[in-house]
């Protein structure tokens, strides 16, 4: 199939194998792979204080009988002002993992999917010797502004990072490093080519069960 391409300020069209990526789209999986990895997100540190933990006295406010009011036992009771909350938030951890053979086919349905709807584009960025934000403004504005973009590097790059941190919307990853979700929330995709081929060779159709 033909995705665009871009090199030295020019936007065009390449040759792209999809067979790797399978083409097929796997829905299910797909949002099984952006849930865990919003919950793994999820810091778990939200808490209240119960009726145990609130400050105050245990002694009983007035006797119980024959006062005209309602029976309590102490001023910590949830419905007295200031007092503990019933089933507030505690810590906890909302981490968890799918299997790995799992993940690699998400991802693969992600990029398939963005291959789908042509919000690929095959990139040579050119040379970063320096952090410059001007260069990386330049690359965007030839692919149209798009108001979200990821960036697919073969090799982690510290430059092209620092270039690019400043723009909102764009996200800088390696091809190692990418998941399912970035894809899904990355917009329009600018990966260098041999980030495509480390991907292919990652998460590819080909791949055997047993593969790490």
């Amino acid at each position: 199939m033909n995705v665009q391409s871009y090199k030295s300020g020019n936007v065009g069209e390449v040759e792209f194998d999809e067979a790797p990526f399978g083409g097929k789209v796997l829905y299910r999986t797909l949002k099984d792979a952006v849930v865990m990895h919003q919950a793994n997100q999820r810091q778990g540190t939200a808490k209240t204080k119960g009726r145990s933990e609130v400050k105050g006295t245990n002694k009983k406010p007035y006797r119980q009988k024959h006062t005209g009011r309602a029976r309590a036992g102490d001023r910590k009771s949830p419905i007295w002002r200031g007092g503990g909350v019933v089933f507030g938030p505690r810590p906890r951890d909302f981490s968890y993992h799918m299997p790995a053979k799992a993940r690699r086919v998400a991802l693969r349905s992600a990029i398939a999917g963005k291959l789908k709807d042509g919000e690929v584009v095959i990139a040579d960025l050119g040379e970063f010797p320096a952090p410059s934000a001007k260069a990386a403004r330049r690359i965007l504005a030839d692919l149209g502004s798009p108001r979200r973009a990821l960036i697919v590097l073969n090799e982690p790059s510290t430059n092209v990072w620092k270039s690019f941190r400043n723009f909102p919307g764009v996200t800088v990853r390696s091809a190692i490093d990418l998941c399912a979700y970035d894809v899904v929330a990355g917009g329009l995709i600018v990966a260098e080519s041999a980030a495509m081929d480390s991907l292919a060779a990652r998460v590819g159709a080909g791949k055997k069960e047993g593969d790490a």
